[in-house]
């Protein structure tokens, strides 16, 4: 479907303060203008949230992934769709590309919160009659929602990038036993072999290389998660794979959070280079570096936004890439 220059009176396109540049690609791919919203503070901290255009009965999207500072994204997120609702939007559709706390998806011990479920209500209660994701940390946290979710997946995106690439001898990495699901769809789609590493956590944040399970001896390696943190757990994978034999390792993921140390530690490992998605917009110090190549995902989520608006099937945007 060709969506450049796609024009409907109904559908609106919102955006908070957390990625305006990808909700501006957004717009641009379907030939409509982000909608008129401010998203200001009071003195003392407050979230205000102005929309300044007619919403009433109208298709309202609102694009803000929780990232930076998370917890004000959040907030933002969580008024707008307030605002929308109380504008008489018809629909609101949350589009989430990165979903934050989704590490939190269970008890892994006595007295913890399960905050992705917190979250996922609270998105519901403010006024979301429908969400759309991306590459969730934990997939079954679609299931804390009460109301539909559409997750869609970078995977392909990445996919075609490295097709593209037509590295010599390559195969696809899982930095953790946790992922292998996720690295396996890569490593099919480009038909290579599937290796991942096997770690523990002494504690969070923190990654110890176990094991490597797979032949890399030769091999040009592609690590793949659905994040990158700290970077703790790509560094030192790279570091194992070079040494088991490896011959260079690239990383990719969805989700550039790259907090703390993160940036540093990649600019400073043997990672030839790091390819990501703009579901997070990336440092200046990343973005000059010269070692991180940015993926857009705006078409993608806008024929996402255009299937949910004419009622059509997404469940193709599973599947392959979007064109």
């Amino acid at each position: 479907m060709d969506l450049i220059g796609y024009r409907d009176a109904t559908l609106k396109l919102f955006t908070g303060t957390a990625n305006r540049p990808l909700a501006e690609a957004i717009a641009a791919h379907l030939g409509i203008r982000v909608g008129e919203a401010e998203a200001g503070r009071f003195s003392n901290g407050e979230i205000q949230v102005i929309i300044r255009e007619n919403v009433r009965g109208t298709d309202a999207f609102v694009v803000q992934p929780l990232c930076a500072q998370v917890n004000e994204s959040l907030m933002e997120l969580l008024v707008m769709i307030d605002a929308l609702r109380r504008a008489s939007a018809r629909r609101i559709t949350a589009v989430v590309p990165y979903f934050a706390y989704a590490r939190q998806d269970r008890k892994a011990r006595g007295r913890e919160p399960i905050s992705a479920k917190l979250v996922a209500n609270l998105v519901t209660t403010a006024g979301a009659g429908r969400v759309l994701t991306m590459d969730l940390h934990a997939p079954q946290i679609q299931g804390f929602f009460d109301i539909p979710l559409d997750h869609l997946t970078g995977t392909f995106i990445l996919g075609e990038y490295f097709a593209g690439k037509h590295l010599e001898n390559p195969m696809v990495f899982s930095p953790d036993a946790g992922g292998v699901a996720r690295a396996r769809v890569l490593a099919e789609w480009l038909g290579v072999p599937l290796g991942f590493i096997d770690k523990r956590r002494p504690e969070p944040g923190v990654a110890e290389v176990m094991n490597i399970i797979g032949k890399v001896q030769g091999r040009r390696v592609i690590m793949m998660d659905d994040m990158i943190d700290t970077a703790g757990t790509v560094t030192r994978g790279a570091e194992a794979l070079l040494a088991a034999g490896a011959v260079e390792v690239y990383a990719c993921c969805s989700h550039a959070v790259l907090s703390g140390p993160g940036v540093a530690r990649l600019l400073a490992s043997s990672v030839r280079e790091v390819v990501v998605t703009d579901t997070i917009p990336l440092s200046q110090a990343a973005t000059q570096s010269g070692r991180f190549t940015v993926l857009s995902v705006a078409p993608l989520l806008g024929e996402a936004i255009i299937r949910i608006h004419e009622d059509l099937s997404v469940s193709r945007l599973f599947e392959g890439p979007a064109v």
